[in-house]
């Protein structure tokens, strides 16, 4: 098995520059950037294109499997899980993802795969393509719902009708689909909270295994926050956006859904307890929790392809180039435009800040191992367990649900 090279663009000095070595290493996951949209919405800052008259897929689609094919020939590339996100990946027509589904069968890249997710719009959603995927081994779908109502839905510039999600829903049912996860958003401008209780009654009627909820943020540089800075849009006040969010965890738990992370819930077998308590860690963990998102929490090895991919391997972090053009024009080995090798102690800060998202948290054993004695971390550790922020459950350090609250600004003085 030979080593992966990486041809690293530095600021400046555009083109190809040093190879930068990452030993061999065992890939737990695989994540594909499909970088196609019919339409950029207004709060996205992840990269993608419009798919304009100009047929580019197939192109793409070509580049996109010679990289896979020389990924595969110098790492052990048997992930237990995929990620296609974007974009939009079932925008991409069924031919060309029939080609790197045949690639991957090929490579033998999905003997070990546990899970296989596939991001969807509602308005993309075939049955063609959905019993496409799930014959070529995709088992989890995650559909992109963001609201079921259509004036919050124009507010983000999402172009579907609510009722192509349900559509969406059944089509995916009907193909073999028995993972499937939701995306909504919450603190959209004008909001209500009758809307709120409204978007996750629809949510739930649809009984999703998966439940990804996440605070509008307004991304720096996304049509969004340029309309905030000209006041056509208000952010949702701090406290009711709060108050939303402590309905979510609340509602959800009632309703049987494990929260396993700020913005994860995952749906248990049996009904549990919504009480955000210790007992709750002593549970097994749902089994519909995201395989491949607890890869990124727990900084496990995961190759990412495509333009804009961000990869991470034994310690060395990666990202292929934001742009398609030069993408397709690089052949299979595309130009990295970030790389990192972080010192120890920020890597124990990256450790703590991610783990610490999840409800699992920290086990005390490893805080033990990582931080030194006279680390100014245990002081602030020590601060928020008395002010009920952080608590000590079984043997992890984690989050109480009033920490829960303020995670991002707790969590940040931990790097």
């Amino acid at each position: 098995m030979s080593s992966l090279h990486l041809q690293q663009c530095r600021p400046g000095q555009p083109g190809p520059q040093d190879a930068v070595l990452v030993p061999s290493a065992s890939i737990d996951g695989l994540y594909l950037h499909i970088p196609f949209c019919f339409h950029k919405c207004h709060y996205c800052d992840f990269f993608s294109v419009v798919d304009d008259s100009e047929d580019r897929q197939a192109a793409f689609t070509e580049q996109l499997i010679a990289e896979l094919e020389l990924r595969a020939s110098q790492v052990q590339l048997h992930p237990r899980t995929i990620f296609a996100g974007g974009g939009t990946p079932t925008l991409l027509r069924a031919e060309l993802w029939q080609k790197i589904l045949d690639t991957l069968h090929r490579l033998a890249v999905l003997e070990r795969v546990e899970e296989f997710s596939v991001e969807a719009n509602p308005e993309t959603v075939s049955a063609e393509l959905l019993d496409l995927l799930v014959s070529c081994g995709v088992n989890r779908i995650s559909i992109g719902a963001q609201s079921f109502q259509p004036q919050l839905l124009k507010t983000l510039q999402r172009w579907h009708d609510p009722a192509r999600v349900v559509e969406s829903v059944a089509l995916a049912r009907t193909a073999g689909v028995r993972n499937l996860s939701l995306d909504l958003i919450f603190a959209i401008p004008q909001q209500s909270f009758v809307q709120l209780k409204a978007d996750l009654q629809a949510a739930l009627a649809l009984e999703p295994e998966h439940l990804s909820i996440y605070g509008l943020t307004y991304e720096p540089n996304t049509p969004l926050s340029r309309r905030l800075d000209m006041g056509q849009v208000a952010p949702v006040p701090e406290h009711r956006e709060t108050a939303m969010y402590e309905y979510l965890m609340d509602r959800l738990g009632e309703a049987g859904y494990e929260q396993y992370e700020v913005s994860n819930w995952a749906k248990w077998p049996v009904d549990c307890s919504s009480k955000i308590s210790c007992q709750v860690t002593r549970l097994d963990p749902s089994p519909w929790r995201c395989q491949h998102n607890l890869l990124y929490w727990t900084n496990a090895n995961w190759l990412a392809i495509g333009p804009s991919g961000a990869s991470h391997v034994n310690g060395h972090r990666w990202k292929n180039e934001s742009h398609l053009g030069r993408y397709l024009e690089r052949g299979s080995n595309p130009i990295v435009t970030d790389y990192e090798h972080l010192p120890a102690p920020r890597r124990v800060g990256e450790q703590l800040m991610l783990r610490l998202r999840m409800r699992d948290g920290v086990p005390l054993d490893w805080l033990d191992r990582n931080l030194s004695v006279d680390d100014p971390r245990h002081s602030k550790i020590a601060e928020w367990i008395r002010m009920d922020l952080l608590e000590q459950c079984d043997s992890q350090l984690r989050l109480t649900r009033r920490g829960l609250l303020v995670a991002d600004s707790i969590i940040v003085e931990l790097l």
